[in-house]
């Protein structure tokens, strides 16, 4: 079993969530999909606004996705500790994260010892299949 791990606020889930879990699964031929759901605060501090749904139900509806096999939230301060909790083998960044978690992630991996391969995913249609633009 290799761990792959996404991240992001899943305020909705549309076909480009479904095609970024799809093309994270597919990087191994034995995923088991965990997606990190952002804490309230963490996506109203990145995104500037705050979520349409709590990160109790982002996170509870992240779950219910058939190619989804754990949903976490993450961490409240930080984003290191419940990556060392899960431990995965591969971390795959959506094709619009940006800023200071990814500019530092694996500078901040090497230095708990954590060996997760990092690779960025491809857009999917991001003129129709973007959150803000179906909000």
């Amino acid at each position: 079993m290799t761990k792959v791990m996404v991240f992001g606020t899943f305020d909705m889930i549309h076909e480009g969530h479904v095609d970024l879990f799809r093309q994270a699964r597919a990087l191994a031929s034995d995923p088991y999909l965990i997606v990190s759901v952002a804490r309230d605060a963490s996506a109203s501090r990145i995104k500037g606004a705050s979520p349409r749904h709590t990160e109790g139900e982002r996170v509870a509806h992240v779950a219910t996705n058939p190619l989804v096999d754990k949903a976490v939230l993450g961490d409240e301060v930080g984003y290191v500790k419940h990556i060392m909790e899960e431990g995965p083998d591969i971390i795959a960044l959506g094709y619009d994260q940006l800023g200071e978690f990814v500019d530092h992630l694996e500078n901040e991996l090497k230095k708990v010892g954590v060996g997760a391969q990092v690779v960025r995913l491809a857009a999917y249609r991001p003129d129709v299949y973007k959150t803000s633009k179906l909000l």
